[in-house]
């Protein structure tokens, strides 16, 4: 009896001290490989939590293809489980006062990047539960303040990994916003 007692405790133990299953963040952008824009987008992600698990949908969309960008998303998001966290960079706006925003899908996805018309198509189908806008001044990365070109790194990536590590709710993103650049607005957001 005792020592099938202290294999019990020995198993809830170790089943207690096991890491939280972030969600899979995944990446999309218009970076391409040839340089280290999309490895210091993952280095980001792996600084917020080392055991994340980071896809990369793609980084060939041509230079601010926007609209190919959002149909990327639109054609592989739903293949991704609830939770998922997409951070997508397609961003001829860089630097510009155009918002950076989280939305959250009806379906329970997030998708993190700007307000540009990239989550266009993922709106119309899956609908807007809630849009918040990034607050850079508690969701940016360390150190990062005075960059103003890399938000895919300084601000999306570090947003998307900690929204995908649990380290922030979705809630703590920012404030909900009204979405600027879609066709269709989403009228049926909670916001």
């Amino acid at each position: 009896m005792i020592p099938k007692l202290i294999a019990t405790a020995c198993l809830s133990a170790v089943m207690m001290t096991q890491a939280h299953a972030a969600s899979a963040l995944v990446l999309l952008t218009d970076f391409g490989t040839a340089d280290g824009a999309v490895s210091a987008m993952r280095g980001v992600a792996y600084g917020v939590d080392p055991t994340l698990q980071v896809s990369d949908l793609t980084h060939q969309i041509p230079d601010y293809d926007i609209w190919l960008g959002a149909y990327r998303l639109y054609q592989t998001a739903n293949y991704w489980p609830q939770g998922s966290v997409f951070v997508a960079v397609v961003d001829p706006g860089v630097g510009t006062e155009r918002k950076s925003v989280v939305l959250k899908t009806r379906g329970g996805r997030y998708f993190v990047g700007p307000d540009n018309g990239l989550f266009t198509l993922i709106a119309e189908r899956d609908g807007v539960a809630e849009l918040r806008e990034i607050d850079e001044s508690r969701n940016r990365l360390a150190g990062s303040a005075e960059s103003y070109t890399f938000h895919g790194r300084d601000v999306y990536a570090y947003v998307g990994a900690r929204l995908a590590a649990g380290a922030i709710s979705y809630e703590q993103v920012g404030p909900c916003c009204r979405a600027s650049r879609w066709s269709s607005s989403p009228t049926k957001s909670r916001c």
